[in-house]
């Protein structure tokens, strides 16, 4: 494997690692999701770093790092903080962003599929600040009494 292997696994490492911030976090404000973003971005870094000094990659690791890590926590944040807007539990939501964490992690280590993944989180990201429903009703329509 060569230098773009390993960009991308840190590409799709760093968003893996964007994503379990944000699910650990879970919704903080504005200004919790931004400190997430930024510490998502500095973990990617580090990861990247450390990759970067283990295998051929040098500044390339580091930049893919952080990009993943940047995109992983947007794409992350706007989920969380809509499942917990809707009413989700804190607990539920970490735990299934937990699980998608792990399988972006995995995805990452198949050859150019840590950059598809960034791509795709960053091809989200817009769609999910779009689409913003309102909190389901469920059965509470039924009870109106009209």
């Amino acid at each position: 494997m060569g230098t773009w292997y390993w960009i991308g696994v840190s590409a799709g490492l760093g968003a893996a690692i964007g994503i379990l911030l944000a699910g650990a976090a879970g919704s903080r404000g504005r200004g919790g999701r931004i400190a997430v973003i930024v510490l998502a971005g500095a973990a990617g870094a580090g990861l990247g770093f450390v990759i970067g000094n283990w295998q051929v990659g040098g500044w390339g690791d580091r930049a893919a790092g952080i990009a993943g890590g940047i995109a992983g926590a947007l794409c992350a944040t706007q989920t969380v903080s809509g499942a917990l807007r809707r009413g989700g539990t804190r607990v539920g939501t970490g735990a299934l962003v937990a699980c998608a964490a792990i399988v972006v992690a995995a995805l990452a280590w198949i050859p150019a599929a840590g950059y598809l993944v960034v791509l795709a989180l960053l091809a989200l990201v817009p769609l999910l600040r779009r689409s913003r429903p309102e909190r389901y009703a469920g059965l509470r329509t039924l009870a109106r009494d009209e």
